[in-house]
């Protein structure tokens, strides 16, 4: 071969090779995956989550964190998940891989006892990609684990194994989609369903919906409520599965968004009809959705209810319940005519049982528009059987025996079998069946007590949060239903529900329910459904209703409230927490989604302000009350040793900390008068701190400085004199000293290195600066502003400890100063008395001067030139507000309290 075609047949192969390379990376690489399609179509159900660190928090907001940490399934990922961040040297290395991807979990039934989990995370960057690689290579090089490799059907899985147990992980990486398993077969699954990539995916009926771009959606929920059934079976008893099937017949697949909020779990979204013969949908097809009317008769011991609402029961009753030859002729037009009397609704309810060991009452209600043409019917079939003419008394009912078997079934359908010669009573306009009249008796004492859902607040307030009108409601109670479920359940499954009963008695109620379209014969017609999993607000006083619109949001209390919203900064979130107290003592933490995630009951009213702590785990809220020391975790729990009991005699007027940073936290507590108190977060006080007493009163907060690893706690009394102790409540050398006048309010700080190089400024009451170190030095004084025997001034600063103005009331005038004593602003007021200001900073000569009134609730908002913010005051009944900037959009976010109303207000500067 010549050299010439030689160079000519290498750089065809070159041309080739480099134009294979560009059509992978233009049309190959670059072609987004759908990841719905690497799903297994036996999929029962599909979570799809994507903002995974508002995820978690959300779930701690709802106290669901824990109980989820209480399961075995979450305690082995956790543990999992440790073992990443161990291996990779840095924390919560596995939640920042997942950030803002979309993340699918799908659960598949894998044998006739067991299902399994496959989850799918994109990788998005090589960095990524690398930090998988790194991860994989570090078990590869530890002794305990065996990582391995194998082809099938021309792809590379990887096979990761303890070696101590065989149990670990098989994961697949299909074009950046990560794949992974504890059942090799899932993958496996995936690789084959790659093999027919025109097959329609499980979400194919849903593609054109994605909740996930809706805002305040956490993930989203597919179910193929075909293959339900299969799964429930692998928890509950076998003679339960022909009533799951027939539920569940409502509808094939559906798709719902899930939002976690407060005191709820709440799942919104749509199903699609079954359309297969024989299915309670083609058998409820057209018939109204009907409203839940029966609470006056429901009782509070209630566990499960199941609900119908349609027109007349004949639709439930065809085909019929029970062989044509089980019905005599002489009883046949009877039966026929009771079932012609029922109609709107029929439920079927189960109620509590003392022990798993006992059966539950189970009862078959159904509404009678005419009851006594019922009651004649009834009494001619117990004739026509030859039925006992005695009945038992309960209340002004009469239980009697039907003489029947199986009625319910003929009169409503096969779904109300199991009653096999059951007694009947008359409440009202509703027929009662009972298996005997031992259920019968208990549930009409209850009836008879007025111990019913239409009496219950709790139960009332859980309906009003339900759909109106309904064609399938199920309904549980999950503290009244939990004997009643260890019962329903396989023996093996029983002992995995025990460990998690806080997970399950999380949400003691439960309502899953179908909505039908209005017009079910249009093409595309779904049901709505709404599945809500709640929780009974705690405390004296709850947030019952919430607004939002485009300037901010609303949230309204049973109680009014009295104390200044406090903001907590939320990581992950645009938006901050609010903390707020109402006149029933009652702490309400709202979260950045306007809704109560706990309430707290305290023995008094706050001292403010609240500080932060860290806490292991997480962040912890530092406040006092008049008699106690508290400090809250995120979900409202004391931490350790709290909350501290000050001495009887002490009513606390000021808490501060030691500073951040500097060793074990120290707590200063002002007790009112000339008293002082130096604890530790264990309870202990310091030496003579027991109290430390003082000869006047405080002017205002003392402070707390670590200065060059020492203590200095900065005292100023209301006579001009300022005290610095150390931690032992010696006097520094240099003090106490005199400022030369009354003082009447705290010391704006500014740190140095040293003693000497830390200075603090005062203002007295005769209008002048004082600046001292704390060698007990006077640095400088100056005249802010002229005085008079009338006036009072006192120093305000920022919400940063960062500057501060000085303000001087005289009569009704009240006036603010630089300290330069340029004056910013003043205003007359009509009213007199105490009027609190506030100064915030939110730099680049972002300044708000926040002047409450309190008589008529008013709070006015300057800008750093004087001018009045939106031009109008705001109302307010708190003693002041709190404020954010949002320099993005030149947008201010106020939070205050109108009576019982929370209310967040956005609007922007002049």
């Amino acid at each position: 071969m010549s050299n010439k075609l030689l160079v000519f047949l290498v750089g065809v192969l070159l041309v080739s090779a480099l134009g294979s390379y560009v059509y992978y990376r233009h049309t190959v690489a670059r072609t987004p995956v759908d990841p719905w399609t690497l799903v297994p179509d036996d999929a029962v159900l599909v979570l799809a989550t994507h903002d995974h660190p508002t995820l978690v928090r959300h779930l701690k907001e709802t106290q669901l964190w824990d109980n989820l940490m209480g399961v075995r399934y979450f305690q082995q990922l956790e543990d999992e998940v440790t073992l990443v961040d161990s291996l990779t040297n840095t924390r919560n290395s596995f939640l920042r891989f997942l950030g803002s991807k979309t993340v699918l979990t799908s659960v598949h039934v894998t044998s006739p006892g067991t299902f399994d989990v496959l989850f799918q995370v994109p990788i998005r960057t090589v960095r990524e990609y690398r930090q998988v690689r790194t991860l994989v290579d570090a078990l590869a090089r530890d002794p305990d684990y065996l990582v391995t490799t194998r082809d099938y059907h021309d792809e590379t899985l990887t096979d990761i194994r303890v070696k101590s147990t065989g149990e670990g992980i098989t994961f697949y990486n299909y074009r950046n989609h990560l794949l992974l398993s504890a059942n090799a077969a899932l993958v496996e699954a995936v690789v084959l369903r790659l093999e027919h990539p025109n097959l329609p995916t499980v979400a194919a009926e849903f593609q054109s919906t994605d909740y996930l771009q809706l805002k305040d959606v956490d993930a989203t929920l597919l179910i193929n409520y075909r293959r339900l059934p299969q799964f429930l079976g692998l928890f509950f008893r076998p003679d339960l599965a022909s009533g799951i099937t027939t539920l569940t017949s409502l509808s094939s697949s559906g798709q719902l968004e899930m939002k976690l909020a407060g005191n709820k779990v709440l799942f919104n979204g749509f199903a699609n009809p079954e359309t297969a013969r024989g299915s309670l949908h083609q058998k409820l097809r057209d018939q109204p959705a009907q409203r839940l009317r029966m609470a006056d008769v429901l009782s509070i011991r209630t566990a499960v209810l199941v609900h119908l609402g349609l027109g007349s029961v004949a639709a439930l009753r065809t085909p019929p319940a029970l062989p044509p030859d089980s019905i005599s002729l002489r009883t046949a037009p009877l039966v026929d005519s009771i079932a012609a009397s029922l109609e709107q609704e029929a439920a079927l309810c189960y109620l509590a049982s003392a022990s798993p060991r006992q059966s539950p009452a189970k009862l078959a209600l159904a509404y009678c528009a005419n009851p006594t043409r019922a009651a004649i019917f009834l009494g001619q079939l117990r004739r026509a059987v030859g039925a006992s003419p005695s009945f038992e008394r309960v209340g002004t009912y009469q239980i009697y025996q039907t003489g029947v078997a199986e009625l319910p079934a003929q009169l409503l359908g096969s779904s109300f079998a199991g009653f096999k010669m059951p007694a009947v009573v008359q409440v009202g306009n509703y027929l009662a069946f009972g298996e005997d009249a031992a259920a019968l008796r208990l549930w009409l004492t209850d009836v008879v007590a007025g111990e019913v859902w239409s009496r219950s607040p709790t139960q009332v307030a859980f309906l009003q949060e339900m759909q109106p009108l309904a064609r399938l409601s199920i309904i549980v109670d999950t503290r009244n239903s939990w004997n009643v479920l260890l019962r329903a359940l396989v023996e093996e499954r029983r002992a995995g529900l025990l460990r998690s009963e806080s997970l399950v008695k999380r949400f003691p109620q439960i309502a899953w329910q179908f909505v039908p379209a209005a017009n079910e014969a249009e093409v595309g017609a779904q049901y709505f459904t709404q599945l809500i999993l709640r929780h009974p607000a705690v405390g004296t006083a709850v947030a019952s209703a919430q607004a939002q619109n485009d300037d901010g949001a609303l949230l309204t209390f049973k109680t009014p409230l009295t104390s200044t919203p406090a903001l907590v900064p939320v990581a992950g979130a645009r938006t901050p927490g609010v903390l707020v107290q109402d006149e029933a003592r009652v702490l309400h933490y709202v979260t950045p989604d306007n809704v109560v995630a706990w309430s707290d009951s305290l023995p008094g009213p706050l001292v403010e302000p609240l500080r932060r702590l860290p806490l292991a785990g997480g962040t912890g809220l530092l406040f006092a009350t008049p008699d106690r020391l508290h400090l809250l975790d995120e979900r409202g729990r004391e931490a350790p040793n709290f909350p501290l009991n000050l001495p009887d005699t002490v009513q606390a007027t000021s808490l501060t900390p030691s500073p951040a940073g500097s060793g074990p936290t120290r707590l200063l507590v002002a007790g009112g008068g000339g008293n002082l108190f130096l604890y530790d977060t264990n309870g202990n006080i310091f030496s003579n701190w027991q109290p430390k007493r003082l000869d006047f009163s405080l002017a205002g907060k003392p402070s707390y400085l670590v200065v060059g690893g020492r203590d200095v706690l900065v005292v100023p009394l209301e006579n001009g004199y300022i005290y610095a102790f150390d931690q032992q409540g010696s006097v520094y050398p240099g003090f106490p000293i005199s400022v030369g006048a009354r003082l009447n309010s705290e010391a704006f700080v500014e740190t140095g290195p040293t003693l000497r190089r830390s200075r603090l400024t005062v203002v007295t009451q005769h209008g002048e600066r004082v600046s001292f170190n704390l060698s007990g030095d006077i640095v400088s004084r100056n005249r802010v502003a002229t005085w008079s025997r009338t006036s009072r001034f006192r120093l305000v600063p920022d919400q940063q400890q960062r500057s501060y103005v000085v303000v001087r009331e005289d009569g009704g005038n009240l006036g603010l100063f630089e300290p330069t004593g340029r004056q910013l602003l003043t205003q007359n007021f009509v009213t007199s008395g105490a009027r609190p200001v506030q100064y915030f900073d939110f730099g680049n000569g972002r300044r708000v001067f926040v002047l409450t009134e309190p008589g008529p609730h008013k709070a006015y908002l300057y800008d750093g030139q004087g001018r009045l913010l939106s031009g109008q005051p705001f109302a307010s009944s708190a003693p002041g507000v709190d404020m954010t900037y949002d320099p993005a959009t030149n947008t201010y976010q106020l939070y205050r309290t109108i009576g019982n109303e929370l209310r967040r207000t956005a609007f922007r500067s002049n």
